[in-house]
């Protein structure tokens, strides 16, 4: 799969602001996330990772700053930019009455796309689900559903892909299998934007990390940036190189267990 991508980063936030009544949530949010790549938005409950990508799929206005989401301006043209967006909450979004490739038809059809049936078949096969497909989605486990429901939001091939906590709740396995169809998003060149607030996860998936706290963007970059950000391991009787736990709890101090 290949997208027509504009010259400038797939997402580019500056300043955005929100707030809830007294409630500052968004306190001047900057972001560039470029093509192609897995960003991972890491931040502990509460921190607004959800409401940036409410206003980045133009669920939610912000207060002030601007974000522009494959080159159309989320305030300006949010009809164009859910034109090229998919999103997938916390919650499989699934009909579980229907089987799962009947899943994938209604969506391809509601999309008016031409031979639904082999969108679904191409889709349950990227995701490892053709066996299953002729089953009720209420049999799937909760990795199968969450594979389903990520399969789902690709009808129609969207460039860029908003994964909002895609593992909560999902056992250690089921976690695993999410993991890969993520990663064969990013290989198809699909941008995706990934909010958690597991570690691991974005270690294992992300290009790049940016850690939202408190409202803002405290540090933004590689994995191997992040941990440089951290003294070199001290030897003892045997080396331990910081983990991206580290990194996060460092940057962000106490404040982040309280919350969790």
């Amino acid at each position: 799969m290949t997208h027509d991508q504009p010259a400038q980063p797939a997402l580019r936030v500056q300043g955005i602001q929100k707030s809830f009544q007294d409630l500052q949530v968004l306190r001047g949010v900057d972001l560039d996330v470029e093509a192609g790549s897995i960003v991972a938005l890491l931040g502990s409950n509460g921190a607004g990772k959800t409401t940036l990508v409410r206003i980045l799929s133009t669920l939610l206005k912000a207060d002030a700053g601007t974000a522009t989401v494959h080159g159309h301006d989320v305030a300006a043209r949010p009809g164009a930019v859910r034109e090229s967006i998919s999103l997938t909450g916390q919650f499989a979004a699934v009909d579980e009455i229907l089987t799962g490739r009947e899943n994938l038809v209604l969506v391809a059809r509601l999309r008016h796309l031409k031979d639904p049936g082999a969108v679904a078949d191409e889709l349950l096969a990227r995701f490892s689900l053709t066996e299953a497909g002729g089953r009720r989605a209420a049999t799937y486990s909760g990795g199968m559903r969450r594979r389903l429901d990520i399969a789902m939001s690709l009808v129609g091939d969207p460039p860029i892909v908003f994964l909002d906590e895609p593992t909560n709740g999902l056992d250690p396995q089921a976690r695993i299998d999410v993991w890969k169809g993520v990663k064969k998003l990013a290989e198809s060149g699909t941008t995706v934007l990934l909010t958690t607030q597991y570690l691991d996860e974005a270690e294992q998936l992300a290009d790049r990390i940016a850690i939202l706290h408190e409202g803002t963007i405290i540090q933004d970059g590689t994995l191997a940036e992040l941990e440089a950000l951290l003294p070199p391991a001290q030897v003892e009787y045997v080396e331990k190189q910081p983990t991206l736990e580290d990194v996060f709890l460092s940057l962000v101090g106490t404040s982040a267990r309280k919350e969790s």
